[in-house]
């Protein structure tokens, strides 16, 4: 391996069939709005850039609902919403 070069990891997961039909739409959505493929592999990859970037550590995070609630609060802190005019 030639150093700084990144090597990409196999990981398995299992999804049910809604998050499964979710990627897919992304995917789809991404296909006939811009004309290129996005995989289910590449839009979990984007989905786990992003989260790191938010820099959420696991700290105290115990379940898939404290999970979801560290990054809506980090979300909204960076992105307030727009105020009606």
């Amino acid at each position: 391996m030639v150093p700084g070069e990144t090597r990409n990891s196999r990981v398995v997961t299992f999804l049910n069939r809604a998050e499964i039909d979710f990627l897919d739409k992304l995917g789809k959505d991404a296909l006939f709005s811009t004309g290129l493929k996005v995989s289910r592999t590449k839009l979990i990859s984007w989905l786990i850039d992003f989260i790191k970037n938010l820099n959420i550590n696991g700290e105290n995070i115990m379940s898939e609902k404290d999970l979801e609630n560290r990054i809506r609060e980090i979300v909204q802190k960076s992105f307030p919403p727009a105020t009606e005019k």
